[in-house]
């Protein structure tokens, strides 16, 4: 009889060790917001007026260095993660040169955090000088972990245009990810979509549920996937894929006419992704499976 309140103290620690494993907060400075899990940064949503669109870097693995990269010499407009557009009604909400377009953070707030997950709501206006607005968006921002060895970033986006909108062909266009030079392919990383078919070559176009891009550091090997979730307009949208580390879930690049897409006047669009941060290849991470569960949601 005596052994049970040492018993109930020693669940009571065990509860409470799990319930810290899985702590996840948020910090507002300024303009970022920093997530950490167990007490370590695993990112930052940037949104600066200083910036063409809000992006997240790093996107640190379970090694604790970022699997995205920050743009580049050669590619300056990839931020790490993000979502933007060229060629929106002439404007360009996605390569440098504010002047060219923007998407500008009017609020972001910090709706959950210091349990189980983080919750961002993030409004933003598309906009440009001397031109009206073509569209506002909401993100709703969903970060949680289930292990170590997995993180999760539930990006949830809905798209209104306030006028007639055109968007000519383009390969810049919507939710996408720069890998860390480390893990692309060019130098010895793996990129693999949900048909089994890896690499530019055989991903670059593909109609694909996922892409999981991966490789090794050292002793460790982790990388970061994309999902596209099933009620997302142009489901599965084929994919813009680089060996040097880029990959985005695009119909812009095929549209069905060739030249453009249209939308009208109060159209509202909503697009759901999903990213996992994870150790391991794809099948380690269970990817497949992972977006079975995600599918359903």
């Amino acid at each position: 009889m005596k052994l049970k309140p040492f018993i109930l103290i020693l669940q009571l620690i065990f509860s409470q060790e799990l319930i810290a494993q899985n702590k996840i907060i948020a910090q507002k400075f300024n303009s970022k917001i920093d997530v950490l899990i167990n007490n370590n940064l695993f990112t930052s949503y940037i949104f600066s007026p200083d910036e063409k669109y809000p992006f997240f870097f790093p996107v640190n693995g379970p090694s604790n260095a970022s699997v995205t990269s920050m743009r580049n010499a050669n590619y300056p407009h990839h931020s790490s993660l993000f979502f933007g557009c060229d060629k929106v009604n002439g404007g360009n909400y996605w390569q440098e040169g504010l002047e060219r377009g923007q998407i500008v953070s009017v609020r972001a707030d910090i709706l959950e955090s210091g349990s189980e997950k983080v919750v961002i709501e993030n409004e933003c206006i598309w906009r440009r000088p001397n031109a009206v607005s073509p569209i506002k968006d909401i993100r709703r921002i969903t970060i949680t972990s289930t292990s170590k060895e997995l993180y999760q970033i539930d990006f949830d986006i809905t798209l209104e245009t306030l006028i007639d909108v055109v968007i000519e062909k383009t390969n810049h266009s919507l939710f996408s990810g720069r890998m860390d030079a480390d893990l692309a392919v060019i130098n010895g990383g793996t990129m693999i979509n949900s048909n089994g078919e890896k690499g530019e070559k055989e991903t670059f176009g593909k109609r694909a549920s996922w892409i999981d891009f991966y490789g090794k550091r050292g002793e460790k090997t982790e990388g970061m996937a994309i999902l596209q979730h099933p009620s997302n307009q142009w489901y599965p949208a084929p994919w813009f894929t680089r060996d040097y580390g880029f990959f985005s879930p695009t119909p812009m690049y095929w549209p069905a006419n060739d030249k453009e897409i249209t939308l009208k006047k109060g159209q509202v669009i909503q697009l759901r992704y999903r990213v996992l941060v994870h150790s391991g290849d794809t099948g380690n991470a269970k990817i497949a499976e992972q977006f079975e569960k995600y599918k359903v949601e």
